[in-house]
């Protein structure tokens, strides 16, 4: 048999082509098993599967490396995370998509000094390089930083955009308010049709105390969703608006709007 594979060069071919398909069809299956684990919040079942493949872990696809880091991420599990960081280390010059993967994963975890070291270390940051930060910045309620590192992209899109009208929104001072101001004017159009957007933005307003700018741009919107509601109702919770009777002016407002099967979901995006 080897005879024949060293004498006809195209049945060896063939031969590493099928093994390579194979090889690549289990390594695309095993990642979508990790994701709809991860989906359905199994996590430890996730990181069972990546234990069974742990021997050749190295060779994974970044999709498969990215749930396992997901899944470390979920469960603060430090050890196996930074394992799994240790073991595919030489990849991360070429693969933009493991690296912000591993960034999320040291954020969630509180190692903000290795996600920043991550960060600095790497020669051609990315916006989702640049969010993976900026969103751990935040979680980790140093949300300065997050405007600090929005001075350096030159072209940001929806989801940065997004991110520094969270941050601004969690410092609330009339210097984020002007620079929310100032952002929000010179984004593109389409932008302001997207309800992230004019969730986060009508928030920022709201923390950084400029309620009739939040009211004015709340009363533009055609088609409100219960997030866009529930930020201008958390506003009002932050800020004590009352209204005659002393009540805060939540329902008395929107509350028209509102179908009872949804005021207990509102509720919960107003008090947390």
């Amino acid at each position: 048999m080897l005879k024949k594979l060293v004498n006809n060069p195209r049945i060896s071919l063939t031969v590493v082509a099928k093994r390579s398909a194979n090889i690549q069809s289990i390594d695309s299956n095993l990642g979508d098993r990790m994701k709809m684990l991860n989906d359905n919040r199994q996590y430890l079942k996730t990181l069972e599967l990546i234990d069974k493949h742990k021997n050749h872990i190295e060779t994974c696809s970044n999709w498969v490396i990215i749930q396992a880091l997901k899944a470390c991420s979920e469960l603060r599990d430090i050890q196996r995370g930074s394992s799994i960081h240790d073991l595919v280390s030489s990849r991360l010059k070429h693969d933009p998509y493991i690296f912000p993967a591993l960034i999320h994963f040291y954020m969630q975890c509180g190692d903000i000094d290795r996600a920043r070291s991550l960060f600095d270390g790497s020669s051609k940051k990315t916006l989702n390089i640049y969010g993976a930060m900026m969103k751990g910045y935040i979680r980790n309620n140093q949300a300065k930083k997050v405007v600090d590192l929005f001075s350096e992209i030159n072209n940001p899109d929806r989801v940065i955009i997004n991110l520094l009208f969270n941050a601004c929104a969690q410092l609330g001072t009339a210097k984020e308010l002007s620079l929310v101001k100032k952002v929000s004017l010179n984004i593109p159009k389409s932008f302001h049709s997207d309800p992230f957007i004019q969730t986060s933005l009508i928030d920022a307003l709201m923390k950084c105390g400029d309620t009739l700018a939040a009211q004015s741009l709340f009363d533009t919107i055609k088609t409100r969703n219960l997030f866009i509601y529930g930020a201008m109702m958390k506003g009002n919770n932050h800020l004590g608006i009352r209204d005659g009777t002393g009540s805060v002016r939540n329902f008395e407002k929107f509350g028209r709007f509102v179908n009872e099967e949804n005021v207990a979901h509102i509720h919960g995006l107003t008090v947390s």
